[in-house]
């Protein structure tokens, strides 16, 4: 039997992105969101509350990248969320990460993250608080990719458990996507 929850914001997996921002003094910033994901083809969507110093310096640069926080740097990822640019400018050293300018958008990309999105600003609702981007390129490290493509296992991904309010690490392979399912055609 179901025990009901009412109405709550439980999803699982609830990804954990690190969207990274240049401010207006060139300075990097970044911060820990786990309300996103896949908006439209090429397109990302994130819940962004806009008194966030990373909102604010993307509406100024109209361009953000998201990366995938990982197992290695959840204490790192988990400082970014915690801790507001608005109050600590120097928050990405602090948490030890280091930046490289992305080739193609106006924001960095934080070079101990194995996977990131580079994304450039469609739109923003301020009373939502919903931003919509479009995703300009991908890139991985060489360290996490099989046979050429993204290994999820390699990248070891993390999710919020917002029942729990904890990080979960994703990878174990549990099926076939567009496969399985054939065995109940008839």
């Amino acid at each position: 039997m179901k025990v009901n929850f009412g109405t709550q914001t439980f999803l699982y997996p609830m990804p954990v992105l690190i969207i990274a921002t240049y401010g207006a003094d060139g300075t990097p910033d970044a911060m820990n969101a786990a309300w996103g994901g896949i908006h439209d083809t090429n397109q990302i969507g994130i819940c962004l509350s806009p008194e966030h110093k990373t909102v604010k310096n993307i509406l100024d640069r109209k361009a953000f990248t998201v990366s995938m926080a990982d197992a290695k740097h959840v204490v790192a990822c988990d400082y970014v969320g915690i801790v507001s640019g608005n109050k600590e400018p120097e928050k990405l050293k602090k948490a030890g990460f280091t930046v490289s300018r992305s080739d193609v958008v106006d924001a960095p990309i934080i070079n101990e993250l194995p996977m990131v999105l580079e994304c450039k600003l469609v739109s923003y609702d301020e009373t939502s608080g919903y931003m919509v981007g479009d995703i300009v390129n991908v890139s991985a490290e060489e360290n996490v990719l099989t046979d050429g493509k993204i290994d999820a296992a390699k990248v070891q991904p993390i999710t919020y458990d917002p029942v729990n309010h904890n990080y979960l690490k994703l990878g174990e392979i549990v099926g076939k996507a567009f496969q399985d399912g054939r065995q109940l055609k008839n």
